[in-house]
């Protein structure tokens, strides 16, 4: 049977039932991956946009083994009152990603959820809560951590101390992804439900921007380049090194270009997480040329024997010693064993080996109860560490977080500012009280 090929044998005879919430773009991408790998019964989907899923549902029934077409919910507390799934996949908007994870776990079900987990810093902290307290196992969508050719880089040369000491690594993304123009306000269209969609974020006019895809050009649902693509790659850098929680986090930047556009991100930014003996510095540039053009957005790690350059495309292994070897090694793409990534609509075939690593290593923690490779603790860090670098330009300085208390150390306005304004009637997650 196709949804069994790669995913291991012993677990071939259990179906999972499985429901979706927000299968968009990326929701599509990480579902159908899972239904590539495992025996699953994808049995509920949820959307606020009615076209988006009614034509998700079809999609869905057409790849399954079964052929049906899920049930079709528009609120997904209606999905969860149903309580007949084992795992739900949460690829909402970034400002939907903390309230259906939590009623998720506390309903009994392992979770499946984007990065960033969320879009402030005690958002996560409650998810984190609410995954100890039921019990609950949770797979942050930090694909990079079962990337094959990264996960050989780090074997092959950090691990092996290629590198010698590592002492910078630099993250860096100059594609030109940030929203330009000035599209007009206008009613929102009539199989959208707007306000649902909006929930717990500040009401905006609805434009074109901001449904389907675009909504990261505003802040108002996210937390920009640095909280969509910096947090993949210091992710990578942590899994890689082993790191835990940088000790002080600065930033600087702006809207510096495009000063036209109504997208409210940043055009040009760099941060530095600190950490003991290294730097982890992040620079994004939404125009202009890219420093390498091979390497528009990647990781770059400078040891004082050589340095590994990766992305998602490749990595590169250059020694410092004359007459050493270098390595370069390209993705991976799975095309003979699933056909269907060829042809799929939207699909980032360089990504699909990754996505299905990635649930593979989430069910194999759910059949082990144990804690999968991007566990919620570790997207909390990765997400928390991009926000304070948003923070740190907000107020202009540097801010020193302490893991322990989960707070900025010494400074009450930044504090303040961990936690943002929900809209009403909905109410901010409370880690004591999830």
């Amino acid at each position: 049977m196709a949804a069994v090929r790669g995913y291991a044998a012993q677990t071939a005879g259990k179906q999972r039932r499985v429901g979706i919430i927000g299968p968009g773009w990326y929701g599509k991408c990480d579902l159908l991956r899972l239904i590539q790998i495992a025996p699953v019964e994808v049995v509920s989907v949820c959307d606020v946009d009615k076209r988006m899923a009614e034509e998700a549902g079809d999609i869905i029934a057409s790849r399954q083994a079964s052929k049906k077409k899920p049930r079709i919910f528009h609120d997904y507390r209606e999905l969860l009152k149903q309580k007949d799934l084992d795992l739900v996949l949460i690829d909402t908007p970034d400002h939907w990603h903390a309230l259906p994870a939590i009623d998720a776990m506390r309903a009994g079900l392992d979770v499946w959820v984007q990065k960033p987990i969320g879009v402030d810093v005690v958002e996560g902290q409650a998810m984190v809560a609410a995954a100890r307290k039921y019990k609950r196992v949770v797979q942050v969508g930090t694909q990079r951590r079962s990337t094959p050719h990264l996960i050989e880089a780090r074997d092959r040369f950090i691990n092996q101390g290629k590198l010698g000491r590592v002492g910078l690594v630099e993250i860096y993304c100059y594609y030109h992804m940030r929203a330009r123009g000035n599209p007009p306000d206008t009613s929102p269209p009539a199989h959208l439900d707007y306000e649902m969609w909006t929930g717990p974020a500040p009401m905006r006019p609805y434009n074109e921007w901001v449904h389907p895809r675009r909504w990261r050009a505003f802040m108002e649902y996210g937390n920009g380049i640095v909280g969509d693509m910096c947090i993949h790659m210091l992710d990578q850098a942590r899994w890689m090194l082993g790191l835990g929680w940088p000790k002080r986090v600065s930033s600087t930047g702006g809207i510096l270009q495009d000063t036209a556009s109504k997208s409210n991100i940043s055009d040009t930014q760099t941060a530095t997480f600190e950490y003991d003996d290294l730097k982890i510095v992040w620079q994004h540039r939404a125009w202009g040329h890219p420093n390498d053009p091979q390497y528009p957005w990647g990781c770059t790690f400078y040891g004082d024997q050589g340095t590994l350059k990766t992305s998602v495309m490749m990595y590169d292994y250059i020694p410092l010693e004359k007459g050493s070897q270098a390595v370069h090694k390209d993705v991976t793409y799975e095309f003979e064993q699933y056909p269907e990534d060829r042809t799929e609509k939207d699909l980032e075939r360089h990504v699909a080996p990754a996505i299905r690593g990635h649930m593979k290593d989430f069910l194999v923690a759910i059949d082990n109860r144990s804690r999968p490779v991007a566990d919620i603790e570790e997207g909390h860090i990765s997400t928390t560490s991009c926000i304070l670098a948003n923070l740190s330009m907000k107020l202009e300085r540097t801010l020193a977080w302490d893991p322990k208390l989960q707070r900025v150390t010494g400074d009450e306005e930044a504090n303040r500012l961990l936690k943002r304004p929900y809209r009403a009637p909905w109410v901010h997650p409370d880690p004591a009280k999830v």
